[in-house]
């Protein structure tokens, strides 16, 4: 039920919040607006059995999420929850504006400079406050690439590509 794009993991149930059966979650991308406009998630338990939930309400708490569901009205209902990961499903996204990317679209490219030297694929993308950093591996070597329009010119996900200019010396880090 979890597998392929159609359903994605976006963060984890890392705690409670008050007494009336909300949970505290954590965005793996660092961006809570996924999160936030969720209908239903998909939660994982350690177990590996997933459930289905509707979501009441979602709203943005000191770089976390707050969600309420609407099946649970206080902390005690909530409480098994604590620790799971949450999914969910890719068409409930909300559209991205031209030249916006999901993470998830992201890993796994190609990576390549614009000369056609090839780097490695995108591993993970770290989230600096700034830019994102594409943390690109292949061929023995690790590239930490700045996510900014001046080095990366062109992403082509239908192709599964993303190309790069850098600047002279960041690929000697």
């Amino acid at each position: 039920m979890l597998q392929g794009n159609d359903v994605l993991l976006l963060g984890k149930v890392v705690s409670t919040h008050g007494i009336r059966g909300q949970l505290k979650v954590v965005s793996y991308s660092g961006e809570h607006e996924t999160v936030l406009s969720l209908k239903t998630v998909l939660l994982k338990g350690a177990d590996g059995q997933v459930e289905e939930l509707e979501v009441a309400a979602a709203s943005p708490h000191q770089n976390k999420v707050l969600l309420t569901l609407k099946r649970f009205a206080n902390i005690n209902e909530v409480l098994h929850l604590v620790g799971r990961e949450l999914y969910a499903r890719r068409d409930q996204f909300p559209p991205l504006s031209e030249g916006e990317y999901y993470w998830c679209d992201l890993i796994g490219l190609s990576v390549a400079c614009v000369d056609g030297t090839f780097l490695g694929s995108v591993a993970e993308i770290i989230s600096t406050g700034s830019n994102d950093v594409y943390v690109v591996r292949g061929t023995g070597r690790e590239y930490l690439i700045p996510a900014v329009e001046e080095i990366v010119t062109a992403i082509d996900l239908a192709a599964g590509t993303l190309t790069v200019s850098p600047p002279e010396g960041l690929l000697d880090l």
